[in-house]
């Protein structure tokens, strides 16, 4: 039984996309451009009437799973220029309120379980961290530079050095779009 390998990807009105020589994926929509080399041995990334296809000539389960893994990429490409990713989070405290700040580059977190020294969480790319209270919202159009943006914020107030059953202090997602 040999399955049907190629995944069609439709593309919606007002986004455009490009596939260079080298395999360097841009998509372009009314909120900006993603760029991504997308390649693997043995699949293939072309331009189709109805929209994308990503298709393997090896039936191997390492094709496959790369086929579903490259076609993922482009959905969220495409949805990151179209809609955008917003993630929120909430700053939990309990004895020391947290003060947080964006600045150029980085979030400024003082005052976390009452440390002089203020801890800091890089943002990556064109990722915009917003704060409004002991609320954060992450938003941006590359979902993985959103996503590592918010992996980072979480980690720099991560707990050390006392019980996390006791002291359940941090900056946790919330919710997701």
């Amino acid at each position: 039984m040999v399955k049907e390998l190629a995944r069609r990807i439709e593309v919606p009105e007002g986004v455009e996309v490009e596939i260079s020589d080298d395999a360097v994926v841009t998509v372009t929509g009314p909120l900006g451009t993603v760029s991504r080399r997308l390649w693997y041995p043995g699949i293939e990334i072309r331009k189709d009437e109805s929209g994308l296809v990503v298709d393997a000539d090896i039936t191997r389960k390492r094709h496959r799973s790369m086929v579903g893994t490259l076609a993922a990429h482009l959905n969220n490409m495409i949805k990151g220029v179209n809609e955008g990713f917003e993630y929120k989070m909430k700053a939990v405290y309990s004895h020391f309120p947290i003060q947080l700040k964006a600045a150029k580059g980085e979030l400024l977190i003082s005052n976390f379980l009452g440390e002089r020294k203020p801890r800091s969480a890089r943002i990556m790319g064109d990722s915009k961290v917003e704060v409004k209270g002991d609320t954060v919202i992450v938003t941006g159009i590359d979902k993985e530079l959103v996503g590592q943006t918010m992996a980072n914020i979480e980690q720099a107030t991560k707990v050390r050095g006392f019980d996390i059953r006791v002291f359940q202090d941090g900056i946790y997602l919330v919710e997701k779009r």
